[in-house]
């Protein structure tokens, strides 16, 4: 074919684009529906489904509404949080009670009777044994919890009714609409939100979805955004009204979360995945109730245990890691000192310290551990009371408690919001990591989704220490 003929295709190609225009696909596939839609009218009789097909259409009326659409959607999703954090509080307990206080007793007197080396019972139960019970404790009530209430919103019927009402959005971002589902997810766990991603049939688009999915807050960062916002933003206000305040702290943080999600697709879309935005025909499916058993199985066996095995198996040599870095000195100090000073310039500039940062490198394996290794650290440094001892993870029952060993450590309102927003923004945990190399089987675009979202989180940190000390 000449250069000739090429370019008479083109031409044509384009006068039949400017004569049919751009939602030829979009306007294609709303008179199909139509046109089915009035053969099923004029043909089917059936009373019953005429009335249940009545009833899904008065709900979707509100629920997918304008008006109400995205009121209804965020009011359901704080109630899904709300339920996890408040109903995972009790059964965290228990677990924290049984393997922290109960069984690591256990296994030090054990260790002790038995004769072995301090430095053996330090490396495998006060660094390996701490830092798995702690990601059994905090991350496995919260996960059993929102992924039923997931999977029954999704058998519900419900969840494809966010997709249509994010669509608009998505596709003004250059993403796809189903993204909406592997956002939702996301809030879960990131790794569960980018196996997700496999519903969206779009190679460029479910890249984007895999990319992205961290800025969807996972359950273990709720913890750190919970116990830091009830400290320091619940504090400005009176007591009578400082949880509301810190929740809707959190779930501000959440909602910020979706907009960096969106304007970071948008980016990629225009830059290093341009492409044309395909056609997403979504055929909203009737409503139903959930089948109970179905839905607890899959949520808890298929979804929680597989991603919380992932998380045990990166969480163990990151105990390891804390403890030798605890417990190995140059000098007179620790490593884990020497590390912290050479952190603490950098770390001023984003409005954070070096024990901020440190926590963040060795918790990289689980996030369900910043806390605890943040007040183990703190300890150290500060030398105030509190600790277990030294490379020890812990973490005080008492709010109180926990407040004063961080503004002992030097923490001011600034260090809390940078935190919050830092830990919103900085690279996912090696499950998700690993998660991302098995979906997309690419370490270059690997390597993007881990160091993308930490350079976003050093810029706005930075951008906002900076802001807030020239404003002071």
């Amino acid at each position: 074919m000449n250069q000739k003929n090429i370019d008479h295709i083109i031409e044509l190609s384009n006068e039949l684009r400017w004569q049919i225009g751009d939602d030829f696909h979009d306007t294609l596939t709303e008179s199909m529906y139509a046109n089915a839609s009035n053969i099923v009218k004029n043909t089917v009789q059936n009373d019953n489904s005429k009335k249940r097909f009545q009833l899904d259409s008065k709900i979707d009326q509100i629920v997918t509404s304008k008006s109400f659409g995205f009121p209804i959607m965020f009011l359901i999703l704080g109630l899904v949080l709300w339920l996890t954090i408040i109903g995972a509080n009790y059964p965290s307990s228990l677990l924290a009670n049984l393997l922290l206080d109960t069984i690591y007793p256990s296994l030090k007197s054990l260790a002790l009777n038995i004769g072995m080396p301090w430095w053996l019972t330090g490396f495998l139960i006060d660094g390996v044994y701490l830092a798995v019970a702690w990601v059994i404790a905090v991350m496995l009530p919260p996960m059993a919890i929102f992924f039923p209430l997931f999977t029954l919103l999704e058998d519900f019927g419900y969840l494809p009714r966010v997709a249509f009402n994010l669509d608009a959005l998505f596709k003004k971002s250059g993403a796809h609409g189903k993204q909406a589902l592997t956002m939702s997810m996301g809030f879960g766990c990131n790794a569960a939100g980018v196996i997700a991603t496999r519903i969206i049939d779009s190679p460029r688009e479910r890249l984007i979805a895999i990319l992205t999915n961290n800025f969807s807050l996972c359950n273990g960062r709720w913890p750190t955004q919970i116990l830091i916002a009830t400290i320091f933003i619940g504090a400005l206000v009176p007591k009578s009204v400082s949880s509301l305040v810190a929740l809707f702290a959190v779930i501000g943080i959440a909602v910020l979360g979706m907009v960096f999600m969106f304007g970071v697709s948008w980016a990629l879309s225009k830059t290093v995945l341009k492409g044309e935005v395909s056609t997403f025909n979504l055929e909203l499916p009737p409503y139903r109730p959930p089948r109970f058993w179905k839905t607890l199985y899959t949520s808890l066996i298929d979804r929680t245990l597989i991603v919380l095995w992932r998380a045990i198996v990166f969480a163990a040599p990151a105990g390891a890691v804390i403890w030798l870095i605890s417990n190995i000195n140059i000098g007179n100090e620790s490593l884990a000192i020497w590390i912290i000073q050479s952190f603490d310039g950098f770390g001023f500039l984003l409005g954070l310290n070096g024990v901020i940062l440190l926590a963040y490198i060795v918790a990289i394996p689980a996030n369900e551990i910043v806390i605890p290794t943040i007040l183990m650290l703190t300890v150290m440094v500060t030398g105030i009371a509190g600790g277990e001892g030294t490379g020890v993870l812990f973490e005080l029952d008492s709010i109180t408690d926990t407040a004063h060993i961080l503004k002992a450590g030097g923490w001011t309102l600034l260090t809390a919001i940078n935190l919050m927003l830092f830990s919103l923004l900085h690279n996912p945990c090696s499950t998700t990591i690993y998660t991302i190399y098995k979906e997309t089987k690419s370490v270059k675009w690997t390597a993007f989704a881990s160091i993308m979202p930490i350079i976003i989180g050093f810029i706005v940190t930075f951008l906002v220490a900076q802001f807030w000390r020239l404003l002071a």
